[in-house]
């Protein structure tokens, strides 16, 4: 698939390769293949290929379709493992040359991948051989153009060959793989009911759904990216996001100064201890505005001041591809405290911090200029720019 030309180097005789071949990709019930209903693309966009076509022994499997456009304009692939035959009843080096022929329609414009994992099994995958020739077949010209690939349903094979891989993906690729637990995750992307989404697809997701604990609430906490080496992101777990004016209240000068030392000198520190909510909020203030240079950095200084000249319909995009340029640390600690601060706005009824209050707070400690002039004639865009991050969050690290 394109997802593994991306991944993978050369896996001939890498270990990873006898640890993959060990795992097992799903119970002997699903390793069946069904007749599945195979209905014409609601987007016009798969053709139906003549009997005497180079490529129609692939097409008519219905492996790899087209399915219109996303929620954002782009062209949207989907691979349905699900629908590939048993490896002796498939030519894989066709299937991949399918592939290709299908993606270079799309590929000079910005596309989304969407892979259905469900239905990969021992018998129908294809061998490590094929995705080491993957890689060799897709160069640049497939992968520049790529801005999301969704992997539905992940299993523990397709997540260990992430993790096996992981050395070898690149930062800016690694940042485009989205896990996908349940089909209605994809709406914000794309209506689902535009895509070809197989029937056994379908029903296991129906599967997944039924057997979950309906008392479970969905996971709230933000996602699990590295904090900086202080570990001042570690301390938001607190108290206070229910306090009224958190974040916008000060704090005692000398215990602040007295925090910042056993920082600085690797002492612990326990807020609980101190029973002052309003301390630690000043703390990741101050540790921001006190950054040699703002997480955003200088280089996109320029790019947000400017913003609001972009459109609102491509806002996200441009978002998310300006913030993909940040050093991975930057990038990491930017999504980890976004994502804290979207759940202190989820609380504004109570703490009146909305995503407003909390942008005219945090803007001017995430970004400024080189000196103080461009700074103060810039504040109006910079705080604009960080309540969309705010408002939108959920889209732009996805």
């Amino acid at each position: 698939t394109a997802m593994s030309s991306e991944l993978l180097v050369d896996v001939g005789e890498d270990p990873a390769t006898d640890q993959l071949g060990q795992l097992k990709l799903a119970p002997m019930e699903d390793q069946q293949w069904p007749p599945d209903e195979l209905p014409l693309s609601k987007s016009g966009d798969s053709p139906h290929l003549p009997w005497d076509h180079p490529f129609y022994d692939i097409a008519r499997h219905h492996i790899i379709e087209v399915a219109g456009d996303d929620n954002f304009g782009r062209k949207v692939i989907v691979f349905s493992a699900c629908r590939m035959p048993p490896q002796h009843e498939l030519d894989h080096h066709k299937l991949l040359m399918y592939l290709k022929a299908t993606l270079d329609q799309y590929v000079e414009s910005d596309y989304t991948l969407i892979y259905f994992h469900h239905g990969l099994t021992s018998l129908n995958k294809p061998s490590l051989g094929w995705l080491r020739d993957a890689y060799k077949e897709f160069d640049r010209k497939y992968k520049k153009n790529i801005k999301a690939l969704y992997i539905v349903h992940p299993t523990l094979f397709i997540k260990t060959l992430l993790v096996l891989f992981k050395p070898i993906i690149s930062l800016k690729f690694g940042r485009k793989i989205n896990y996908v637990s349940y089909l209605s995750e994809l709406e914000d992307v794309v209506k689902c009911e535009q895509l070809l989404i197989p029937q056994r697809v379908q029903e296991y997701d129906d599967k997944l759904r039924a057997s979950a604990k309906p008392s479970s609430p969905p996971p709230m906490s933000p996602p699990r990216s590295p904090p900086l080496p202080n570990q001042v992101f570690g301390l938001l777990c607190v108290p206070g996001v229910e306090i009224e004016g958190i974040f916008r209240r000060s704090a005692n000068v000398t215990l602040v100064k007295e925090v910042q030392a056993k920082y600085n000198s690797g002492e612990p520190v326990n807020f609980r201890d101190m029973e002052d909510v309003h301390l630690a909020a000043v703390i990741l203030k101050t540790f921001l505005r006190e950054l040699p240079e703002p997480l955003l950095t200088f280089q996109l200084y320029n790019d947000i001041v400017n913003f609001g000249s972009v459109s609102s319909d491509c806002r996200v995009e441009v978002m998310k591809t300006m913030l993909e340029s940040l050093p991975e640390e930057n990038y990491a600690s930017l999504r980890y405290l976004i994502t804290f601060l979207a759940q202190v706005s989820n609380n504004s009824e109570v703490n009146k911090m909305t995503t407003s209050n909390l942008a005219v707070v945090f803007g001017p400690n995430l970004l400024w200029g080189r000196d103080n002039a461009m700074t103060l004639s810039a504040i109006g865009p910079i705080n604009n720019f960080t309540m969309t991050l705010l408002d939108q969050q959920h889209l732009v690290f996805q």
